[in-house]
């Protein structure tokens, strides 16, 4: 018991020096300097993420009110010339460029640009999706690091009880190894966490954004169907239907 005693008080912070963030960022060793290095590079991520995964980025509604203007006057050339400038390069147009094309490009356009527009939606929604693997990476491998510093300090802990002796030194160096087992855990739990949270919150945009821009285009598509609708002659009638009585 009083070996017990004596590897606590060895392993308890002296004077509340080890609460300190410094002590705890040095304490788990070079791999919660790797964790350390993981959360800034999810920091980054984020602030990417919160930047580029918005409506206003990929369905502005400047681009929206341009292509409706458009596309009511059946410029469709023009509309598809629009999609394809760099300088309006976003979801919403990325989308309906290939559905313009098949539509110009197809004698059975009109049937075929849902079918199109669809088969680009779900391509640039997985685009969106890709963007964020890797601050889901972070999340799932931040515990697993942390789970390998654990296992080398309690390895290292059970290699300095083995070597045997019982003095100071000897003490210090197991309560820095069950330090460091310790450490790792909650530096690879502190990382993963929020990336695991932040990671669902940009998916769910994700999902919420590609919605919103399926109703956009519906509407623009049937803007554009109802500008190739054919309008009926007045002065001719309905069908014309003395066109063959001199017969």
């Amino acid at each position: 018991m009083n070996h017990l005693q004596t590897l606590i008080v060895s392993a308890a912070p002296a004077g509340g020096s080890g609460s300190t963030l410094l002590k705890f960022i040095t304490d788990g060793g070079v791999i919660g300097y790797l964790l350390i290095l993981l959360s800034v590079i999810a920091l980054v991520l984020v602030v990417v993420h919160a930047i580029q995964i918005r409506r206003s980025q990929l369905i502005p509604e400047d681009q929206i009110e341009d292509l409706q203007e458009l596309l009511a006057r059946g410029a469709s050339q023009q509309a598809l010339d629009y999609c394809l400038e760099p300088a309006n390069d976003s979801f919403l147009t990325r989308v309906l460029a290939p559905g313009l094309t098949r539509f110009l490009g197809s004698p059975f356009g009109a049937f075929e640009i849902k079918t199109a527009i669809e088969d680009a939606g779900s391509e640039q929604t997985e685009r969106l999706y890709r963007s964020t693997d890797a601050l889901g990476v972070i999340g799932a491998i931040a515990p697993l690091l942390g789970l390998l510093g654990t296992v080398y300090g309690m390895i290292s802990a059970f290699s300095t009880i083995g070597s045997g002796g019982g003095g100071p030194t000897n003490h210090e160096q197991l309560a820095a190894n069950i330090s460091l087992a310790l450490v790792t855990t909650m530096q690879g739990l502190v990382v993963a966490i929020p990336c695991v949270i932040l990671y669902s919150f940009f998916r769910n945009r994700i999902d919420a954004i590609a919605a919103d821009a399926g109703s956009r285009l519906d509407s623009l598509t049937m803007l554009l169907e109802s500008s190739r609708a054919p309008v009926p002659d007045a002065g001719n009638g309905p069908a014309n239907p003395g066109s063959g009585a001199g017969r």
